[in-house]
């Protein structure tokens, strides 16, 4: 008779507990790197359209495909312009950050205001009048961004406000940075590049409320289990007298703020049409603005807003890879 093994390795990793539901399914950046150079703007937006492939010639250095064509999947996000409503100042306090103040737009569209209440007539000569008084606590300067989701296919109007960082320089060149884009648009092209690569943002795609088997990838119980088959076996000993937090139980799984490091931008273009696979995307359709194609995969669903952010580990700069061909069969059997 054989040794019987009474423990296993844990199923499932404990980080980001408690696994609850994302606030809001628009994600939120908490952290903006260090940029050294001009003062430029450090994120965008887009909606995911959905995957597809790619064939290339690699020229990753030491790679062992180098100079060799290779195929692997990419992800195609739509990016209209994002239109600059409004300037926003900080202070360092304590620490943190602390409001100083903001500079609205008056030029608002309708569908803005569907978002936000915004005056009609915002008095921007006080505004610029508050913020000299407090010019020498600036230590940062945002823009507040409104997306613009009716020139997609996803059916939306309300835009999404915001915050993206502007950094580079001295705070006054920051400062006269913003001022130049109050109130116009700004595309992707003009802050990322190709070749160059960014980190990911987004709102995974949501499971609802999942057993223990699903949702932390526990093995079930034979057949003849008492009371469960896809249960834990024991949630604990009588002495600590609760059932522990690392215990596999059942809960929401998803609609989780994730974030993935380096994406490369392979491409960028202005007609959607060159990325569209016969029939539009699936749950999206076609692609009618620009775009920005991302190897490899992306959290969320299709037509879910994700940013994207100026590289917080290494080095962005790069040469994007030769494309020889870009797969647009359809996707509507998938």
């Amino acid at each position: 008779m054989g040794h019987r093994k009474y423990s296993a390795p844990r199923r499932g990793s404990l980080a980001y507990l408690p696994r609850g539901r994302a606030s809001h399914w628009t994600p939120r950046i908490r952290f903006w790197p260090d940029y050294e150079g001009p003062p430029r703007l450090l994120g965008f937006a887009g909606f995911k359209a959905g995957s597809t492939h790619v064939t290339v010639v690699d020229n990753r250095q030491g790679s062992l495909n180098y100079g060799k064509e290779v195929t692997f999947p990419v992800t195609i996000v739509e990016t209209p312009p994002l239109k600059i409503t409004a300037l926003r100042f900080y202070e360092t306090l304590n620490g943190g950050l602390q409001s100083l103040g903001e500079v609205w737009s008056n030029d608002q569209t309708k569908d803005l205001q569907r978002r936000i209440k915004t005056p009609e007539k915002f008095d921007d000569v006080k505004a610029w009048e508050k913020l000299q008084s407090s010019a020498s606590k600036l230590s940062e300067v945002r823009v507040v961004v409104a997306s613009q989701p009716r020139t997609t296919t996803i059916g939306r109007k309300i835009p999404d406000l915001f915050e993206v960082k502007i950094d580079g320089g001295t705070v006054q060149e920051q400062l006269e940075f913003g001022k130049k884009l109050l109130g116009k648009e700004v595309k992707i092209s003009e802050v990322f590049k190709e070749g160059g690569e960014v980190d990911v943002i987004s709102i995974t795609k949501g499971k609802g409320i999942q057993g223990p088997v699903k949702r932390w990838g526990i093995k079930k119980l034979k057949h003849k289990s008492r009371k469960t088959v896809r249960g834990v076996g024991s949630i604990g000993p009588w002495h600590p007298h609760y059932v522990m937090y690392s215990v596999p139980r059942a809960g929401q799984m998803g609609f989780a703020q994730r974030t993935e490091h380096n994406k490369q931008i392979l491409k960028m273009g202005n007609n959607g049409a060159d990325v569209t696979p016969k029939g539009g995307f699936l749950r999206y359709g076609p692609v009618k603005t620009e775009y920005a194609v991302l190897r490899g995969t992306i959290p969320g669903p299709a037509r879910r807003l994700v940013a994207l952010r100026y590289p917080a580990r290494g080095n962005p700069t790069g040469e994007p890879p030769k494309l020889e061909q870009l797969n647009l069969a359809s996707k509507q059997g998938a």
